[in-house]
């Protein structure tokens, strides 16, 4: 009998054991869940350790808590699908100096957001800044998968938010273009902490080649020096993009700067030299709404709309209010006045099309492309044929019936891809290889910097 009770008692110590150690178990492994989409938890995975920090007004927008700036308040981060990557292999300070490779759920810090916002308003350059760390989530969610082949440019990071959430989403090479000096410091310690996930550069991407040559001083580079010193080769027009660049274009002459990078695009100039070079880039709204704007929209349809969308697939894939970006102390306040709206910064996708090069555009003649369509829309209520007698006497009517347009048709009322069919039958016809139109480009060829 007392075999037996000892027995019993054995047995329920054993069990009540057990039923420790697995509810041990399940409550370790149930802080160590991590959280998916619409938070619920999911099974059989780790635990992404989240960091927790604070927010003020500066680096909030519609629909997201906004802290007071005396408050103390943390927020934990969010979790991103992108955090669930493969392994990296990058290696981060770690106790006492040492160094140790991170796996695949460590996260780079990123900074307190008081001293990142503090930094950045006192850039003296002129530039809005990405701190928020759920922004820069965002936009690295947008790019989609970061650990391809191909290298990201990350343009003026400041701070460097968004270059760390791009390395902690799995980026494998990520070059930190950065203009500013006061930036530089914080940037290349963490490439000495890396291996080889980032590398530095004092350059400013939106000012590579200038007009002349000589000697130039950073931030000022020519992209040749740059591709070179970076170790990047001339690719293939048709295969993926060798490099995707990402960064807030200046708002001083965008529309400008906008123009001269698709002039570089057409004729393989620049960046587009060593491939199709994939811009996703914030740009204002008025002038985004500009270049994706259609035939018939008079006020806005202008030659670089023309251009950009017959040379690329452009994607909007964000709009981000102006106040979720921290402005430097001499950035002006956007004026939002204008029959377009601007009450946004856009993040927009552009992506050169594989097929540009075909059916008879090519760098060489695609002066004469750019050319004919600047001046086709200087005035975009004036009758196509008649511009097209103006370059050769009596041959508009047998281009526009060739094309199945009627004589009347405005130049303001062209499809891009009309006005590219249109060139290419004017470069097969022996009319046009006279006129004063191909003179007028090889005079403008020959200019220094037209391009």
């Amino acid at each position: 009998m007392s075999t037996q009770i000892c027995r019993v008692v054995d047995l329920m110590m054993r069990s009540a054991c057990c039923q420790t150690i697995r509810s041990r178990s399940c409550l370790h492994k149930a802080v160590l869940a991590p959280v998916g989409h619409y938070g619920l938890c999911v099974p059989g995975a780790p635990m992404l350790h989240r960091r927790v920090y604070s927010r003020d007004s500066l680096s909030s927008g519609p629909g997201r808590p906004t802290l007071g700036p005396t408050s103390q308040q943390p927020r934990a981060e969010r979790t991103s699908p992108s955090s669930a990557l493969t392994h990296r292999n990058l290696s981060a300070v770690a106790v006492q100096g040492q160094c140790r490779p991170l796996c695949r759920y460590d996260l780079l810090d990123l900074g307190e957001v008081e001293e990142n916002v503090r930094r950045a308003q006192a850039c003296k350059t002129i530039r809005h800044s990405i701190v928020d760390p759920d922004l820069a989530e965002l936009v690295t969610e947008h790019l989609g998968s970061v650990d391809a082949k191909s290298v990201i440019f990350d343009c003026n990071p400041g701070p460097g938010v968004l270059t760390r959430t791009l390395l902690s989403a799995g980026a494998q090479r990520v070059v930190a273009l950065e203009g500013d000096r006061s930036f530089l410091h914080d940037l290349q310690e963490l490439e000495g902490h890396l291996d080889g996930q980032l590398e530095v550069v004092h350059c400013d991407y939106f000012k590579l080649d200038p007009i002349g040559s000589g000697n130039l001083k950073p931030p000022v580079m020519f992209t040749d020096k740059l591709f070179t010193d970076l170790g990047i080769s001339e690719a293939n027009w048709t295969d993926d993009s060798p490099v995707r660049v990402v960064g807030i274009l200046p708002l001083r002459n965008e529309r400008g700067m906008l123009l001269k990078m698709v002039y570089a695009l057409f004729e393989r100039l620049s960046v587009y030299r060593y491939g199709r070079i994939e811009l996703n880039l914030f740009i204002s709204e008025k002038e985004y709404l500009k270049l994706v704007s259609c035939p018939g929209e008079m006020m806005h349809y202008r030659a670089f709309s023309v251009l950009w969308q017959m040379a690329c697939d452009i994607e909007l894939l964000h709009k981000e209010p102006w106040e979720s970006f921290v402005r430097s102390s001499r950035q002006r306040v956007p004026s939002s006045k204008g029959k377009l709206p601007n009450d946004h910064l856009c993040l927009v996708r552009l992506r050169p099309r594989a097929d540009l090069f075909s059916a008879g555009l090519t760098p060489s003649n695609a002066s004469t492309l750019l050319m004919m369509v600047k001046q086709c829309l200087a005035k975009r209520k004036v009758k196509l044929m008649d511009r097209l007698n103006l370059w050769s006497p009596d041959s508009g009517s047998k281009l526009l019936s060739e094309m199945g347009m009627p004589e009347d048709i405005l130049t303001g009322h062209v499809y891009p891809e009309e006005y590219l069919r249109l060139f290419q039958l004017m470069d097969k016809s022996q009319e046009f290889t006279q006129s004063w139109l191909y003179d007028e480009i090889l005079e403008n060829t020959q200019r220094e910097g037209w391009g």
